[in-house]
């Protein structure tokens, strides 16, 4: 009953965050809105006490002097305080600026002054001492205000507020003006700005992408009508919140369809709490799924012989015939039958080791996800999906729909986008989900968009015969080898990445005479390979060297080269030549986003030494690197780093066989 009053309820002037929040604590005010798991004890938030809370919230911001068009900066993980805090700030007309809770403060100092912050919202004591730190370089910045008051008893600093004491002077700034609250509320309108996002910087300095009331939450009412979204959904909101993805899906899904949203106790615990919720909604970038399969290669690996030997061939029939179940496809009586016995002993409990038994619907997103990886998930019974956007889109401009999943498409445009490939392979869109503006730069913002209003996605792609979008790579990654076959530095990466034994993949080849490439290897999986061979190492940099280990992701290279090979169109981007480097890309060093997005330029000029070395055909090559530490110092990694040969598929004898 109460989906069927939202729905009414949606064309009578719920087009802010504020009066859909409101709208809820109306018509289904005891119903839980957040629940955040504290010293390993759940506890809920009414959507009643939720925006009690946000009022008290939004009047002690208006006593500190925050109005409309004020940015309110917001950092920490997901927790319900900081979700709160950003529909307090909405409520004001002011815009919430979500940060990135893992940059170090250095990182932040641009965005707040970008922004013009004067208050910044943070969960505890580890972004306190950042905000302490950079207070100088901010001259904006008057108060900050804290959740979690543990380790900040002795701080003294007047820029220092608790959370309690902002509800304080909420409550006091309330009684002496009753009125103000739901005045300010009405008079917002959905073409206000709603939040500002900062792009990740993979090619300059961060951009602040400003979206609307009306642009999130139409593209959010978008997919709660193709996939059926309820109120009984249960969500859990384990990304970083200044991500697009996870603000859409924990935040503005949250106050479209009135969901609950679980808040994990640490990122250290989500894997428990995933048990505990058992998400209805997932999603989740593929770098997660990469990491969930690794842990469950890791345990088969430490399985015995008969386990082993049963889960080999039930994923053999899962990959066979596990899609086509899930599709609702055609699939033999046998064959169903030796599905549902392997439901019983591998897939089902498989499932439930991911946390994954009562998922109805999940997306994937951020970049795109390797074929092996998305079909496995499917394979077991996932109703696992891909869908394709960016910040600037206010993220859904294509989803997969059931029944009409590849693992080679993003799936048509959904409802509202207009889609075209330009002349040089480009995706241009038309969208009520794209962005106002980039926040004070009218030159990007002009750059974005075609002379006839069509935004440019900056990736290369193609639209199939079911209209269905592939998106190829970034357009800028495209490129040709010098015999002019393809070059898609992405789809290889992809391939390798699907082996529990590489964590990141880096090719290089455009404009040479073939690829070549960098692998991070996965600590945990390849020290777990290690130690059941007897192999001491000291660190991931004597892992990395080892012989053993070359010859193990040599081994990954090899079938990943075999399988590239016989599309005749990619055949030219098997790897020839690799190193594994001496150290994991890191945020911190500037080599990935703080989305983990490898940087390709930065890393192309930072170990320009190594590409020579790679494509000169020398064995090995000496390299020096600096590297942050989380304590703010710096220091220095060096490693003379083997060169290794690919076992390449010769195309053309493959032809003449």
């Amino acid at each position: 009953m109460a989906y069927a009053m939202y729905g009414a309820g949606s064309e009578t002037g719920l087009d802010t965050f504020p009066a859909l929040l409101l709208h809820h604590a109306n018509v289904r005010a005891d119903k839980p809105a957040l629940r955040e798991k504290d010293l390993g004890i759940w506890q809920t938030l009414s959507w009643a006490q939720v925006a009690h809370e946000v009022r008290q919230t939004a009047c002690g911001l208006a006593a500190l002097g925050v109005k409309k068009n004020d940015h309110v900066a917001v950092v920490g993980e997901n927790r319900p305080r900081l979700y709160m805090a950003m529909m307090a700030a909405q409520s004001l007309g002011a815009i919430p600026v979500p940060m990135y809770q893992d940059a170090v403060a250095q990182e932040m100092v641009y965005v707040l002054q970008d922004a013009g912050v004067r208050v910044v919202v943070v969960e505890n004591q580890e972004q306190v001492d950042k905000m302490i730190e950079i207070r100088e370089q901010a001259p904006d910045l008057a108060h900050v205000v804290y959740d979690d008051p543990r380790g900040l008893r002795h701080y003294t600093d007047e820029l220092l507020l608790s959370w309690e004491n902002l509800q304080e002077k909420g409550r006091d700034y309330d009684s002496a003006s009753p009125d103000f609250y739901l005045n300010t509320v009405q008079s917002l309108s959905a073409n206000d700005t709603a939040a500002m996002f900062y792009t990740s910087g993979t090619t300059g300095k961060p951009k602040g992408v400003v979206l609307t009331h009306h642009a999130l939450i139409d593209r959010a009412r978008v997919i709660q009508k193709l996939e059926n979204l309820t109120d009984m959904e249960e969500v859990l909101a384990y990304l970083p919140p200044a991500w697009i993805g996870q603000n859409m899906f924990s935040y503005t899904q949250l106050l479209v369809t009135g969901f609950t949203v679980n808040h994990p106790e640490s990122p250290a615990t989500v894997s428990i709490d995933m048990h505990d919720i058992g998400p209805t909604y997932y999603f989740s970038p593929p770098r997660v799924l990469e990491d969930l399969l690794t842990q469950v290669m890791i345990r088969m690996e430490d399985a015995g012989g008969f386990k082993k030997t049963m889960f080999k061939s039930c994923m053999a029939l899962a990959k066979r015939v596990g899609m086509r179940i899930l599709d609702k496809e055609p699939v033999g009586l046998w064959d169903r039958f030796k599905y549902k016995v392997g439901d019983l002993l591998v897939y089902g409990p498989l499932r439930n080791a991911l946390g994954m038994s009562r998922v109805r619907v999940a997306y994937t997103a951020g970049e795109a996800i390797g074929p092996d990886l998305f079909s496995f998930y499917r394979s077991i019974g996932i109703n696992l999906k891909q869908l394709y956007g960016s910040t600037e889109t206010s993220v859904f401009v294509c989803v997969q729909s059931d029944g009409n999943v590849r693992a080679d498409t993003v799936g048509p445009p959904v409802e509202g986008v207009e889609l075209r490939i330009a002349d040089n392979g480009e995706v241009q869109i038309k969208s009520p989900g794209l962005f106002k503006e980039y926040y004070k730069n009218p030159e990007s913002t002009k750059e974005s968009f075609t002379d006839d209003g069509w935004y440019h996605t900056g990736d290369a792609g193609v639209i199939d015969a079911n209209g269905q979008l592939k998106i190829i790579d970034r357009a800028k990654d495209v490129g040709k080898l010098r015999d002019g076959r393809m070059f898609a530095p992405k789809y290889v990466e992809n391939k390798l990445k699907f082996f529990p034994y590489i964590k990141e993949v880096v090719a290089f080849g455009a404009n040479m005479d073939f690829v070549c490439a960098f692998v991070n290897i996965d600590l945990e999986a390849v020290a777990n390979w290690a130690e059941r061979r007897g192999l001491a190492y000291a660190g991931y940099t004597d892992l990395a060297s080892r012989p053993e280990v070359y010859d193990l992701i040599a081994d990954c290279i090899s079938q990943v080269n075999i399988d590239v090979a016989s599309d005749e169109m990619l055949a030219g981007l098997q790897i020839h030549r690799f190193l594994i480097l001496h150290k994991e890309l890191d945020p911190d060093d500037g080599e990935l986003t703080r989305t983990r997005k490898v940087r390709r330029a930065f890393i192309a000029d930072k170990y320009k030494v190594l590409i020579d070395a790679l494509f000169e055909g020398r064995k090995n090559q000496f390299i020096e690197t600096e590297v942050k530490f989380e304590d703010g110092r710096t220091g220095k990694i060096s490693a003379d780093l083997k060169i290794a040969e690919g076992k390449v598929v010769d195309v053309k004898m493959k032809k003449a066989a």
